[in-house]
């Protein structure tokens, strides 16, 4: 499968999604309405922290971001990832990871972004390793995206404050800040 990059300065760029079951690329509609809701990402840091193809990380890059961390357990994801990076010509700006993210958060506890979002696999949707991740990576007044499927309840963190929420049916966006 194919998809295009929706916007900024990358728009029009075609990439690859992985091929199976293992990673659900988030659809053009639903990305766009991520980077429409989040702007200008000019000198700021993005943790994408479950990558598939990369598409998040090159669409914030698209959008200005100065440094994303794209982590992708799966590796034939984590490889589709990698090459689309390169054919976009954005590997000075995105670094991608091939590891487990709660591992990857264990071993990197300092690493924090302006920008987190995360589009974890529904099918293993984990409120505790969604909230360490917001607890530990997300500056204050930082911006997370959670891409949720519309029937799990998610508990909103205390330091957070709900911006935005918005639904397309089989997917839930929810635009949190970190106060």
């Amino acid at each position: 499968m194919r998809m295009r990059i929706i916007s900024g300065t990358l728009k029009g760029r075609v990439i690859e999604a992985p091929k199976g079951h293992k990673t659900h690329p988030m659809s053009e509609k639903i990305r766009g309405a991520v980077f429409n809701a989040l702007g200008d990402l000019s000198g700021l840091s993005v943790l994408d922290a479950f990558a598939g193809s990369a598409a998040l990380s090159i669409e914030a890059t698209s959008h200005g971001a100065d440094h994303v961390i794209a982590i992708e357990i799966d590796k034939k994801a984590h490889a589709v990832a990698m090459q689309n990076i390169a054919d976009c010509g954005v590997s000075e700006y995105i670094k991608c990871i091939r590891a487990n993210v709660s591992s990857w958060s264990d071993n990197n506890s300092n690493a924090t972004f302006d920008v987190v979002i995360l589009d974890p696999p529904y099918d293993k949707f984990n409120n505790t390793l969604i909230n360490k991740l917001i607890n530990k990576h997300v500056v204050g007044n930082g911006m997370i995206v959670l891409s949720k499927p519309p029937k799990i309840h998610f508990e909103l963190p205390s330091d957070c404050k709900l911006v935005q929420s918005k639904n397309y049916g089989d997917a839930e966006l929810l635009f949190m800040r970190k106060v």
